[in-house]
């Protein structure tokens, strides 16, 4: 399938021309350009305009995970009959292996994995593997090891009617794709033997299908609903892809384990040699445990650890990552379009990333914790990222070193997007004291006294703290002063972030605060007013880069205004506030000179976050538009039966069904309360 992008939207303002260059430049073999786009000038549908022109598989790669889901969306609602996919850390919380050896501290890894964001990267990666029309919206893990991409194709399996294999046959290829057998409710990756027949539920979907057997081969396959189990087709194939991204064949591993116990071998006597008794014993102990474990199950935690001798690389070569399964051509080189958003805080991230892990592995090799290989289980360096990416489009309205020193190298200038196809300019800007004086009664409350009217006319207010416990403080403050107030910081998980800020453009709440995730890329066209608390503190929070995107967030409003709050004009400030009005002056001749009012961006409120919601609170919608009417007639008898049929899906150990009559249940008793 080609790219083909459905919106009734047509470039205006500068979109045309920015276009037109990016991709002339594209095809002419430009490695790098960049996007120089204001707040609210449509940088994305810029971006989407080349993807359909240039029709390569894209990667799009946002500094946080917040951003990539709203990136995500706006991508699917431009190509809704593409693969759009969101690749992020499947980690709600980590804590990374660590040893510190001042204290003598050993810290264990810690992770909780999220299965619905594990599902979305298992999604990314089948799709890559399968069809041509893909766009991955990613993170900077998009540059950690992932595991080879054709180990991970090797495993895949066509399961079609006439198939033959064996029951008995067909339950050990599902543990050996690293599937999870359970007698319970499935979930994603495991399957389950009920009688003659066996079902599976995919690392990809939320659905399951059902394997029938006459005699030794596979008779029917039927796809199922998981929560209420109708079926949804019956195909006469489907693709199992395996459960990890992290699979090696028998003979490979073989192999693996061989060299693991040479590496370890090796290392004994290093540190015999060296005198280190307590490192030998414990490296020693560690890694047998984990070789025992391999031979016995295939698996081991940390397993990714001796991801070198299972990929079979060599010492310090660069691991597989989700670029690897991008395409590329015959000559090794990629063959897919690369966009980074928000260039000048995504690129320092890539940048970074490597020294901070290579640091933390080197102490857990020389104190016993990991043999040496563990250190090439890591991200990319960031010369192997440019290498692995092909031709690169960064986007920013506030270029870095970066970005300018790759235009000079290349001898061109960035692509201008500074006028705004609604018309919009860029907000006014306030600056008032911290401090009390004569005319102003201090920041916070000076804050109180804007946000009030602003809310009486309906619109949203937005403020950024310098910190995280001051943005809770001052939510909780605001709270107290009848300000329906949230806030937001990294420590607050990605799928709430994502829920935060669609309920704050639905307008369930009328202010969010929030520190560092409040900047680059965030679409909320609702915001009138933005304040920045503490303006003048220097730092990286009030850089001129930060300064520029926190005002930023006013430019998609008609009305939007910015009010910073600083006893003192810091270089920083200076520069904002100039380049601001720089751009300004510029909108505002542009309208003038073609008749333009400025509006509004009039936006549908979606998230990604709608899709992640969970099959069972839609099933529970379902069921009580069924059975509402019958309960206005009879409240006693529908909450009786629903009773019964709760415990008979209990007695059958059918606990999700359980679970979707009891919630059920509560919403059809507290419909009742009400009414007394």
């Amino acid at each position: 399938m080609k790219f083909e992008l459905s919106t009734e939207k047509t470039p205006a303002g500068d979109q045309p021309q920015a276009i037109k260059t990016l991709v002339e430049g594209v095809k002419s073999g430009l490695q790098t350009q960049t996007l120089l786009g204001v707040t609210g000038s449509g940088k994305t549908f810029t971006a989407a305009n080349v993807i359909q022109q240039i029709q390569k598989p894209t990667l799009v790669i946002a500094h946080n995970k917040t951003l990539a889901a709203q990136l995500a969306q706006e991508y699917r609602d431009f190509f809704p009959n593409n693969a759009v996919h969101y690749f992020v850390s499947y980690y709600d919380y980590y804590q990374p292996e660590a040893y510190m050896s001042t204290s003598d501290t050993y810290i264990e890894k810690e992770a909780q994995i999220n299965e619905e964001i594990d599902r979305l990267r298992h999604a990314s990666t089948q799709a890559l593997l399968t069809r041509q029309d893909v766009i991955i919206v990613a993170s900077v893990s998009c540059i950690y090891g992932l595991g080879s991409p054709e180990q991970y194709k090797g495993k895949l399996l066509k399961f079609e009617i006439g198939f033959e294999s064996t029951r008995a046959e067909m339950l050990r290829t599902l543990i050996d794709m690293q599937f999870e057998r359970t007698n319970a409710d499935l979930t994603p990756a495991s399957f389950r033997a009920v009688g003659n027949m066996i079902e599976i539920m995919p690392t990809n979907e939320r659905a399951i299908y059902r394997l029938g057997f006459t005699g030794n081969a596979i008779s029917k396959i039927t796809k199922i609903d998981e929560i209420t189990r109708e079926i949804i087709a019956e195909p006469n194939e489907f693709y199992l892809f395996p459960a990890k991204h992290f699979v090696t064949p028998e003979a490979e591993r073989k192999l693996a384990i061989a060299d693991i116990q040479e590496e370890l071998k090796q290392q004994l006597q290093k540190f015999k040699k060296e005198g280190k008794l307590l490192e030998a014993e414990r490296i020693k102990r560690r890694t047998q445990h984990d070789l025992a474990l391999m031979r016995e199950v295939g698996y081991c935690n940390g397993i990714e650890n001796y991801s070198r001798h299972f990929d079979r690389r060599g010492p310090g070569e660069a691991p597989y990552t989700l670029l690897s399964y991008f395409p590329h051509k015959e000559d090794g080189t990629p063959d897919f379009l690369t966009i980074i958003d928000e260039s000048h805080v995504t690129i320092p991230q890539l940048n970074g990333m490597y020294a901070g892990d290579r640091s933390r592995k080197d102490n857990l090799v020389e104190f016993g914790f990991r043999l040496p290989s563990a250190v090439d289980n890591r991200p990319l360096r960031f010369e192997e990222f440019k290498e692995r990416v092909g031709q690169q489009i960064y986007t920013t309205a506030t270029p870095g070193k970066y970005e300018l020193a790759e235009l000079e190298k290349a001898g061109i200038k960035p692509v201008e997007q500074i006028i705004r196809p609604t018309g919009l300019i860029d907000p006014e800007i306030d600056v008032r004291p911290i401090v009390q004086t004569d005319k102003y009664p201090g920041q916070i409350k000076d804050f109180i006294e804007e946000s009030e009217r602003i809310i009486t006319g309906g619109a949203r207010v937005l403020v950024t703290t310098l910190t995280k416990k001051m943005a809770e403080d001052l939510a909780e403050f605001l709270e107290d002063k009848k300000i329906k107030t949230k806030y937001i910081h990294s420590d607050v998980d990605t799928i709430e972030r994502i829920e935060i800020l669609t309920d704050f453009r639905k307008g369930k709440f009328d202010c969010l605060v929030g520190v560092n995730l409040l900047r680059e890329g965030l679409d909320l066209p609702e915001v009138e007013l933005v304040a920045i608390l503490d303006a003048d503190k220097a730092g990286f929070l009030r850089s001129e880069t930060a300064l520029i995107q926190t005002i930023g967030r006013a430019a998609r409003n008609v009305n939007g205004r910015v009010v910073l709050y600083a006893d003192e004009m810091t270089d920083a400030l200076i520069y904002a506030i100039g380049e601001t009005h720089r751009r300004r002056e510029k909108q505002l001749a542009y309208n003038k000179e073609h008749g333009i009012t400025p509006k509004t961006i009039i936006k549908e409120i979606k998230s990604i976050a709608d899709q992640m919601r969970s099959s069972h609170d839609e099933t529970v919608d379902t069921l009580l538009k069924v059975d509402m009417e019958l309960f206005k007639k009879n409240p006693k008898k529908v909450l009786k039966e629903k009773r019964q049929q709760m415990e008979e899906a209990v007695s059958l150990l059918d606990f999700e069904t359980a679970a979707i009559i009891r919630d059920e249940i509560k919403y059809l008793e507290d419909s009742v309360s009400k009414k007394k």
